[in-house]
């Protein structure tokens, strides 16, 4: 049985999956983000209900947002403050008495849509989540690549190129991270609204910017043709690095349908000429990748050897 937590700054849920993926039990709790102490026990509390309701000891996976350093294995979470600078993983096997792999909600999201009917036939895929920030997650052959520090798929902070800066006019926006000209700043839903108000739209919200688009709004328009264009330049620039077989997208802006088809042509511009591009899918799983995906990462716990 796996077990797989998805844990935010205000509920962690636990879910268990049997070996076919099927969930067959889930219960959430409010998640205590100051109270380190209190954490753990929320934690040991969800997993001993678990065991005790369904009669096994379940291998544990958990997806938080935040990173782990990849020699000392503290966490830096803005969203769960009580976990900076401790070392969560190996508190939680010592209480639990079992391996626990840790990874973030991107991570966990590429490695869940990576293993469905609709990537079946797919070696390398890309997890690109673009929600209220801009990362994502490698996954070859069903495992999640983490790279020397841990940082593979982070895609959402390398800088868009200076041919994009000229064509379009684009201000340098600093990112959150400390860099500037960050493909966040750009892609993400708060950088789309960044960008509209730069080019002075009215819209406040993304709701507000997607119903003028499909009411015609010639600025709605060329806004949004600018987005994908930025889109595609970092996803076709992601496949001449990792080649990948797909690309699948996560977080709010996946939902924008009318992404999908505008897409392969506008990464075919930032291709070599003759190369197609990848297909760019939707999730499967949306919005249950990520527990759904800490319950796939348990895996990596389960065969850890220390």
């Amino acid at each position: 049985m796996r077990y797989g937590f998805d844990i935010g700054g205000t509920k962690m849920e636990l879910a268990a999956y049997d070996d076919l993926l099927n969930q067959v039990w889930c219960q959430r709790v409010s998640t205590p983000g100051e109270d380190y102490a209190a954490f753990l026990a929320a934690v040991k509390q969800l997993v001993q209900r678990a065991d005790g309701e369904l009669g096994v000891t379940g291998r544990i996976g958990i997806g938080l947002p935040g990173v782990v350093h990849p020699q000392t294995r503290r966490q830096l979470s803005a969203n769960v403050p009580c976990l900076t600078g401790r070392c969560l993983a190996d508190d939680l096997e010592k209480m639990l008495g079992r391996p626990v792999a840790i990874g973030n909600d991107c991570h966990c999201f590429a490695l869940s849509e990576a293993s469905t009917p609709q990537t079946a036939a797919c070696r390398v895929v890309f997890g690109a989540v673009i929600g209220t920030g801009a990362g994502g997650g490698l996954v070859i052959d069903r495992r999640l690549q983490r790279g020397r520090n841990g940082m593979a798929g982070e895609w959402g902070h390398l800088p868009i190129p200076a041919s994009l800066v000229q064509r379009y006019a684009l201000p340098l926006f600093p990112c959150g991270c400390g860099l500037t000209g960050c493909y966040e700043r750009y892609v993400s839903g708060p950088g789309l609204l960044a960008l509209s108000q730069h080019r002075g739209h009215p819209a406040d919200s993304l709701p507000a910017l997607m119903a003028r688009y499909r009411a015609g709004d010639p600025h709605a328009r060329d806004l949004f043709d600018l987005f994908i264009d930025i889109l595609a330049c970092a996803l076709a620039g992601l496949q001449m690095v990792v080649d990948a077989d797909a690309f699948v997208l996560g977080g709010g802006l996946s939902n924008i349908s009318e992404i999908y088809p505008l897409l392969p042509a506008a990464m075919g511009r930032w291709l070599f000429p003759g190369y197609a591009p990848a297909p760019v899918m939707p999730p499967v799983y949306g919005d249950s990748s990520g527990v759904r995906g800490a319950a796939l990462l348990s895996e990596e716990g389960a065969g850890r050897d220390d």
